[in-house]
């Protein structure tokens, strides 16, 4: 019996951040990959700021598998840069202003921790910029840091994918699945797996819609080289203009931008900054988190995988979320528990 004939090895759903870096991953590795999406409102990753921290600050501890997870990152959007002869990623440290004498005092006993010191520096002046902003307690840094031009990154894959015929602008339904022998149709393609990366509009268990709002300003005079954060992130992105935010919300995610979070950000910039400002865009969008906070990756039927769950850290767990996927689902790799669909099943 001949082997079932398939023009893709992989259909994708989506094309937020998860979509593209799983198309560009599995490309990479000599897939055939076709990309089904129609842009809807609401969807995070239009308007995400694209920072990179490896530090939970609130309680100065690593984010999960920070070093693993920053150099799969950085690897992989350098070579994006290298394939789109642009630049999308732009690394960059973070100054963490202490707010209280107490919490200038943590940090320092933090950096001693062996867990942690790799990212820390108890303080930094090399950017003379944060000379300019109240710093009453002082600051410490963050290294390794950085940020993705997550729309520009989105808006030349969408551009590139569609020149070659590989990204099809349509909308997908469950009676456009098409059963095949060894795998799946959808609109004239077909392939042994689809893979689900519908980001906040998947119902999938363990989906948790997490509405995000931040502003776009413009500071006259202040020339950041580095992000900057005291209650709220301070991303500079060119000419005296910075992305802020973010809220997070749980109820009524799919409202916005809002009054409430408008005033929330601007009134802690006013105490970051205690200079003029001018709000140029304020904007919101729904993060696709999972319950504890790790990506739900992996097989969840004979043809069908989801890829979903990155949360508010997508820039940094995109990559090497994308590459185990890639992994399970051509090598067999077994998945790893934490991130495993099953968990929620």
């Amino acid at each position: 019996m001949s082997a079932p004939s398939f023009t893709h090895d992989v259909l994708i759903i989506g094309q937020g951040l998860a979509g593209a870096v799983l198309s560009e991953t599995l490309a990479l590795q000599g897939k055939r990959v076709c990309v089904f999406d129609r842009p809807q409102a609401g969807r995070s990753s239009a308007v995400a700021a694209g920072m990179v921290n490896p530090i939970v600050l609130r309680r100065t501890i690593p984010s999960w598998r920070a070093s693993e997870m920053l150099a799969i990152a950085g690897a992989f959007y350098r070579e994006l840069e290298m394939r789109y002869d642009t630049t999308f990623w732009h690394p960059l440290t973070l100054a963490a202003i202490f707010p209280t004498a107490q919490e200038a005092g943590i940090w320092q006993l933090r950096t001693k921790d062996p867990e942690i010191a790799p990212f820390l520096e108890r303080e930094s002046t090399a950017d003379v910029a944060l000379e300019s902003l109240p710093r009453p307690y002082g600051h410490g840094v963050v290294k390794r840091c950085g940020w993705l031009d997550v729309q520009g990154f989105l808006d030349q894959h969408r551009a590139r994918w569609s020149k070659a015929g590989d990204l099809v602008e349509t909308s997908v339904a469950p009676s456009d699945h098409i059963p095949v022998p060894g795998g799946v149709r959808i609109h004239e393609r077909s392939a042994p797996v689809v893979v689900y990366c519908e980001g906040p509009f998947s119902a999938y268990p363990g989906l948790v819609p997490v509405r995000g709002e931040g502003l776009t300003v413009r500071v006259p005079g202040l020339d950041l080289q580095c992000a900057v954060h005291r209650g709220v992130f301070l991303l500079p992105i060119g000419d005296q203009t910075y992305r802020v935010g973010a809220t997070f919300a749980w109820d009524d995610v799919w409202s916005g931008p809002t009054t409430e979070a408008r005033h929330y950000l601007t009134d802690r910039l006013e105490r970051l900054l205690e200079r003029p400002f001018e709000v140029v865009d304020h904007w919101a969008g729904v993060r696709p988190t999972s319950r504890d906070r790790r990506p739900i990756i992996g097989r969840i039927g004979a043809y069908e995988a989801v890829f979903n769950g990155l949360g508010s850290r997508g820039v940094l767990l995109a990559p090497w979320s994308a590459q185990h996927l890639t992994d399970h689902l051509f090598k067999a790799a077994p998945l790893d528990a934490e991130v495993d669909p099953v968990r929620f099943a």
